[in-house]
């Protein structure tokens, strides 16, 4: 494995009355991601009850992930969020040993 690859979860906590838009913003922009040179993967999935959505997502390395989030698409959904989440995203990143 390559020891670049950049592994992300991100645990995304949109208020009740937002979760279906949350949901389908990802959702639209999911294929222009894995689109994207340096993406491997970008997988989203709904919380068993909890009311969150969480993102699995696998990237070339950290610059892939940087020009992801500089993408227009990217950046609508980051500006959507300021008045949908609960809560602030909660990312993990990890790398292969």
């Amino acid at each position: 494995m390559n020891q670049e690859t950049l592994f992300v979860f991100a645990k995304i906590t949109p208020k009740a009355e937002y979760l279906i838009n949350a949901r389908e913003a990802i959702l639209a922009i999911v294929e222009k991601t894995r689109l994207e040179s340096g993406c491997k993967q970008f997988v989203l999935h709904d919380g068993a009850n909890d009311g969150c959505l969480y993102l699995y997502e696998e990237w070339l390395n950290e610059m892939s992930l940087e020009e992801h989030y500089l993408r227009e698409y990217t950046k609508d959904v980051f500006e959507k969020y300021q008045n949908w989440l609960a809560l602030p995203v909660e990312i993990t990143k990890m790398v292969g040993v």
